[in-house]
């Protein structure tokens, strides 16, 4: 599918999705685990938010045994990157984001160690 200017609009008018996609551009990937610790959502909520994500081509995935690592998708056009570096430097401040930051750092067994949230 290709983006265009309403389909990404649409995409970050949602909170999850937005929330997500801003923590996916600061940390480059992540679990969905990090990102429902983070978010403080629901996992079937936020899986089913990535989705739609991916299908759109906003996001890529990885498995990696029971857990799905997600990131932004590296051939994103210049300008949808534009619109996500400029939002994000615009609300990194604010919450929902700040918070979402904040209770990220505060995870324990994030999956880097034997075993994820």
């Amino acid at each position: 599918m290709t983006l265009t200017a309403n389909t990404l609009f649409a995409a970050l008018a949602h909170d999850i999705r937005l929330r997500c996609l801003m923590l996916l551009l600061r940390h480059g990937e992540l679990c969905v685990c990090e990102l429902t610790h983070a978010t403080g959502a629901a996992q079937p909520h936020v899986s089913r938010h990535l989705a739609q994500l991916r299908e759109l081509g906003l996001v890529a995935d990885r498995r990696e045994g029971l857990w799905v690592h997600y990131r932004i998708h590296p051939a994103l056009p210049t300008w949808i990157q534009g619109v996500l570096r400029e939002t994000a430097a615009g609300v990194s401040e604010q919450s929902p984001f700040s918070d979402d930051e904040r209770a990220l750092s505060t995870m324990t067994n994030r999956p880097a160690t034997a075993r994820c949230a």
